[in-house]
């Protein structure tokens, strides 16, 4: 007992929290002479599952694993929050929702959103030179300075909120069915539907801040998307600027689209034939991402959270992670959940040149991504080999309001301040799983009983910045 105690007190000494292997792009070999372009493509709703690549099972993301293969697949990567607004809002400021302050849904009637003195990763990168756009569901506010525009887009083309969340003229595919939006009499029959149908407001499509269409024609939404995001690469690569495109798409979220369906004269299931509409419009992208600006330009392809498992046959796949448990107990292990199928999301980094291809990993999390971003735009070298690296970043990316948004572990606990490079894996690859569980929770003892400024900025929000 006493030599466990010696092994894991090294460790956690050791690394003072380095608990995860990351990639690190480190400031070292040859200068690139551009500033990489980035692309981000947010799938709602999507479970593990749902992904070829991940689960065997699933047939219909063909060019979601090319990308898999050409590229990087994070099979542990978790999302930050199990539903929507939280989930979306530490992607883009690279902080918990306990940091941030959004800890639940916004709702068609909020009148607040992501709060106005937190920073975007737009923001970011507008500052730095950045051509900024965004497509699809905004969902952190929609009135006044909460609107996209206001918060680092240049040019917005999307849905405020989910598309449930108000009626359309081709509801698609749900559970509980809902009708379309109501003709005339307000007092009509319309209004005796579940509680859940939204028949009060049209569902509106934004252009930059203007309406341009209500109700929203779901059936075409998707091919509206592709086209807006392979116009913005086009204009933003014609213009020599870098850009940052972040799509937010409408699938896998209920109302599922009937018109792909009706069209399949296979008769597959709504939900198979939804994937395969998204994973066509990921392949639109990828492709002009290709044609335009291959070279230099990370696409990252993730989701918000896992499957909504209440909508039955209309959900996606949580793979392996059923929760069993917890579904056994006549409950879920998927969104709205923190069991893993809520929060464990499929995960993909394409860069040709840069990210090694067919290269499975375990490393990073949702609130470490956008720093990884931040880390990535600015005017320091880095190499490309870092990707074959897993190694803790450490290097600041500040903003004009003194924001911790990108520094250390202020903003991400698995990016850790400390100045050791070797990986912690090599060294917890000799404990076992008890002597690993061990070391982690003296880890947690030390860094408090020490006063650790890390741990005590991200638990708290008291101390002082980790040094850099």
């Amino acid at each position: 007992m006493g030599w466990l105690f010696l092994k894991v007190l090294f460790v956690g000494v050791t690394f003072l929290g380095c608990l995860y292997r990351l990639v690190d792009f480190c400031c070292s070999g040859d200068a690139r002479g551009q500033k990489p372009n980035f692309v981000i493509i947010l799938a709602d709703d999507m479970g593990w599952g749902d992904l070829g690549a991940n689960w065997a099972e699933t047939k219909d993301t063909a060019n979601l694993d090319e990308m898999a293969a050409e590229g990087m697949r994070f099979v542990d990567f978790h999302a930050a929050a199990s539903t929507c607004s939280p989930s979306r809002a530490s992607l883009l400021t690279g902080r918990l929702g306990l940091r941030n302050g959004v800890t639940h849904n916004f709702a068609v009637t909020s009148v607040g959103g992501l709060p106005l003195n937190e920073t975007t990763l737009a923001e970011v990168l507008r500052q730095a030179g950045y051509v900024t756009g965004m497509i699809g569901k905004w969902h952190l506010g929609h009135h006044g300075s909460y609107h996209p525009n206001f918060r680092g887009f240049d040019s917005y083309f999307g849905i405020p909120y989910s598309h449930d969340m108000g009626c359309t003229d081709t509801p698609g595919y749900n559970h509980p069915p809902c009708p379309a939006c109501p003709r005339g009499d307000r007092d009509g029959p319309s209004r005796t539907h579940e509680r859940d149908c939204y028949t009060d407001v049209a569902l509106p499509l934004y252009e930059n801040l203007n309406i341009v269409e209500q109700p929203v024609n779901l059936s075409g939404l998707a091919q509206k998307y592709a086209e807006k995001a392979t116009q913005f690469i086009q204009h933003a690569s014609a213009s020599g600027r870098p850009f940052l495109l972040y799509v937010a798409l409408a699938h896998m979220h209920v109302p599922l689209s009937g018109t792909r369906l009706s069209a399949d004269r296979r008769g597959r299931r709504p939900y198979g034939a939804a994937l395969r509409e998204m994973d066509r419009l990921v392949g639109q992208i990828k492709d002009k991402v290709d044609r335009t600006a291959r070279e230099n330009t990370f696409l990252w392809f993730t989701g918000d959270n896992g499957p909504w498992a209440q909508k039955c046959e209309l959900a996606g796949s949580v793979g392996p992670f059923t929760g069993s448990w917890q579904t056994h107990q006549g409950g879920s292990a998927a969104k709205q959940t923190t069991w893993e199928g809520g929060h464990r999301v499929p995960a993909l980094a394409y860069w040709p040149g840069t990210v090694p291809i067919n290269v499975t990993s375990t490393a990073l999390l949702r609130c470490c991504f956008t720093p990884t971003v931040g880390r990535l735009e600015s005017m320091e070298p880095f190499r490309p080999s870092a990707w074959n690296n897993t190694r803790p970043f450490t290097s600041p990316v500040s903003t004009t309001r003194g924001k911790p948004l990108m520094k250390g572990c202020a903003t991400c606990p698995f990016f850790s301040p400390c100045k050791r490079r070797e990986p912690l894996e090599k060294f917890l690859s000799h404990l076992s799983e008890k002597e690993q569980l061990i070391s982690f929770h003296l880890l947690v003892w030390l860094l408090r009983s020490s006063g650790a400024k890390c741990l005590n900025y991200f638990l708290y929000g008291k101390g002082q910045e980790p040094e850099s």
